[in-house]
């Protein structure tokens, strides 16, 4: 089993091919509508996920709480960024200049966690080496996507 870190870049790498592509669309387009669908619900469940296995053991020790603190207040900023986009028609001028905004934070987000957040986080939680983080980050995104597909449905139904 990979370990938390690789787990985590797997993630982050495809969130960052789903940017860079979704900068690519124009308008109310089918391809802005797929990427964008499949970017929101993903990136939802890996940052729940993300605050539940890996986040809550940084934080649990006192030498982890600052970085891992300052992560976790960006989740919620990057969470209002995308909500406030999921709620914004595709066709509208501001929309490309939000997405790329928020494109921009995101990134940084991600190349903060690889560079800083990660090495920090192996010395006070260890290497994960058996992939046991992994394994729980990847069991707790399968539970909050599900959570997310069924919130989805029933708003379809009603």
């Amino acid at each position: 089993m990979p370990t938390i870190y690789q787990t985590l870049r797997t993630d982050h790498d495809r969130h960052r091919d789903l940017l860079s592509k979704l900068a690519r669309t124009q308008g109310d387009s089918a391809d802005r509508r797929k990427l964008w669908q499949t970017f929101y619900f993903d990136v939802s469940a890996h940052a729940a996920a993300e605050e539940l296995s890996f986040y809550s053991k940084l934080i649990s020790e006192s030498e982890g709480q600052p970085e891992g603190r300052h992560s976790v207040a960006e989740h919620h900023e990057l969470e209002e960024m995308i909500q406030g986009l999921h709620e914004m028609e595709f066709r509208s001028p501001g929309w490309l200049a939000r997405f790329k905004s928020l494109k921009g934070r995101y990134e940084h987000h991600i190349e903060e966690e690889g560079e800083d957040i990660f090495g920090e986080a192996k010395e006070v939680i260890g290497a994960d080496p058996n992939g046991q983080i992994a394994a729980e980050f990847v069991m707790l995104k399968t539970q909050e996507r599900s959570k997310v597909d069924e919130k989805a449905g029933q708003a379809i139904e009603d």
